[in-house]
C-alpha cells in the first residue's frame, strides 16, 4: 500500500489549486483582511498562481515554486512588507475560511491549519505592540 502525503490526501492538484484560489477570492472580499489585501497587487492572478505552487511543494506535491522561482525562501521574500500579528491573523483568517467553503475534514483540517499557523507566524517581521 502506497503512503500518501498530504498533497495527495487532500485531492491533489485540483484540490491545491483550489484553496490557493479560495483563499485569494476570500481575502479580496473579506472586510477583516483589508489590511492583508493591501499589501498585494490589485490584480491576484499571480499571487494565487504562486500560492498555488507553493503549496504543492509544501504540501508535499511537485515543486513547481521552486522549479519556476528557485528556493521559496519564504521569509526574506516578505520582508519588504511590515507584517505583524494582525496580518497573520487575517491571514489565518482567510485560510480557515477557505477550507471551510472547500469542506476540508478533520483530522487533516486541524493539523494543516496548525502548520500553517506556525508558518505564517514565522513570517512576522514587525515587533508585537501593546495597546494602551
Amino acid at each position: 500500500m502506497k503512503n500518501h502525503n498530504i498533497y495527495d490526501l487532500l485531492g491533489g492538484e485540483p484540490m491545491i489549486q483550489k484553496i490557493a484560489y479560495t483563499f485569494y477570492d476570500v481575502m479580496s472580499v473579506l472586510p477583516e483582511a483589508k489590511e492583508l489585501l493591501a499589501m498585494h497587487p490589485s490584480d491576484l492572478t499571480n499571487s494565487k498562481e504562486k500560492l498555488f505552487m507553493f503549496l504543492s511543494g509544501w504540501l508535499g506535491g511537485p515543486q513547481l515554486f521552486e522549479k519556476n522561482f528557485g528556493h521559496p525562501r519564504l521569509r526574506a521574500r516578505h520582508m519588504t512588507f511590515q507584517i505583524d500579528k494582525s496580518a497573520r491573523d487575517q491571514w489565518m483568517l482567510c485560510m480557515t475560511m477557505a477550507f471551510e467553503q472547500l469542506q476540508i475534514q478533520e483530522p487533516l483540517r486541524s493539523e494543516l491549519l496548525h502548520s500553517l499557523l506556525k508558518l505564517a507566524d514565522h513570517m512576522r517581521n514587525q515587533p508585537e505592540t501593546v495597546d494602551n
